[in-house]
């Protein structure tokens, strides 16, 4: 039983807490609120919402105070000035944006990209999509990607000499928009078409030492003139029996060396009697050019000279003869654009046809 009082003993007044007891008296400390038992605002709120324990800050304890009730006007239900402003007392929170570090360790907002970074993740873009494009306008062929269509393509091309007719390979008419000085049209017309052959006597020696490390398959040759039969021009398609790595080497020694602008290896005409070709000899050579393929065993050469049988004692590369400002004779005379023009176009058609022969079902 509960001692009781004696009769006429005043009741002892309750003992306050003391505010060190916690700290080391041997008294536990004050207990937190339960869950279900936060306090609550005080009148002077008006609003009896709970205020959030981990939230609100603790009042003090008062040696005068019998309870750790919080200061009303803390309270996130604490009234707005008037206007919607918050009160003076009323707590502001602001959420600032996340931290990360840069690699200074200096404090940076996340989600930001510095402008070095910005610009090196541009520049990676461009260089990948320029990588990416470079690969495919080079692969040969619409529609070939990988080694597989590269080596589709090359023995394709290759046996186009005896699977396509001369009219596809060398075209009765050819159109050269754009192709004349001053970016004047052309129109030649093949006059003469040689039997296809070997490469014995079709170069000179020069030239065909030159040519014997890619050897030689066989050898197809016509001979066109321009609209009006003052100039004549020659194309070959010297079929090779070199493999891709035989056709680059080729083509990187032409390069380096300079082979193709070289007026002791320029190629022979194809001179037909009763044409307006027929005075065409190796003396009336007077522009050239000479193309070694990578992607087919295939090179491509033209020749141009005058239809009236005229020598030549200054003869130029095509690629000189177009330049502007060029005075040579065969330059003023737009024979560097028959030599060029006419080799650019029927290497066009060459690539159509290998197109043409890899799309065709085996």
């Amino acid at each position: 039983m509960p001692p009781t009082a004696r009769p006429g003993t005043p009741p002892r007044p309750a003992r306050e807490p003391h505010a060190g007891a916690d700290a080391g008296h041997g008294m536990p400390p004050t207990a937190p609120p339960g869950p279900g038992r936060e306090p609550r605002a005080g009148a002077g709120a008006g609003h009896g919402v709970r205020v959030p324990s981990a939230v609100t800050p603790a009042t003090p304890a008062s040696p005068h105070s019998t309870g750790l009730a919080p200061d009303p006007s803390l309270s996130w239900s604490a009234p707005l000035t008037p206007g919607g402003a918050p009160g003076p007392t009323r707590p502001l929170v602001s959420f600032g944006e996340p931290e990360g570090y840069d690699a200074d360790a200096r404090p940076r907002p996340l989600g930001r990209r510095g402008a070095s970074q910005a610009a090196a993740a541009a520049v990676c873009l461009v260089l990948g999509l320029g990588l990416v494009s470079g690969a495919v306008t080079g692969s040969w062929l619409a529609g070939d990607s990988g080694e597989q269509g590269t080596r589709s393509a090359f023995t394709a091309a290759g046996s186009l000499w005896h699977s396509v007719p001369v009219d596809q390979l060398f075209p009765r008419t050819v159109q050269g928009r754009g192709a004349g000085p001053g970016g004047a049209d052309r129109t030649w017309t093949r006059i003469a078409v040689a039997p296809d052959s070997g490469c014995r006597d079709a170069f000179d020696p020069l030239l065909r030492k030159a040519l014997a490390p890619a050897g030689c398959a066989r050898l197809l040759r016509a001979t066109y003139t321009d609209a009006t039969e003052s100039h004549v021009t020659t194309v070959g398609l010297l079929f090779t029996t070199a493999d891709a790595a035989g056709m680059t080497s080729l083509a990187n020694r032409f390069r380096k060396e300079r082979l193709d602008r070289r007026s002791d290896l320029m190629p022979l005409p194809y001179a037909a009697k009763g044409t307006p070709a027929a005075d065409f000899g190796a003396g009336q050579r007077a522009a050239w050019t000479v193309s070694v393929l990578t992607e087919a065993p295939v090179v491509v050469y033209a020749v141009s000279g005058w239809a009236d049988g005229r020598s030549v004692d200054d003869p130029q590369p095509a690629e000189d003869a177009v330049a502007s400002g060029a005075t040579s004779a065969p330059a003023q005379a737009g024979l560097g654009h028959e030599a060029q023009g006419l080799a650019d176009r029927i290497e066009r058609d060459l690539r159509k046809n290998v197109r043409s022969a890899t799309d065709r079902p085996s």
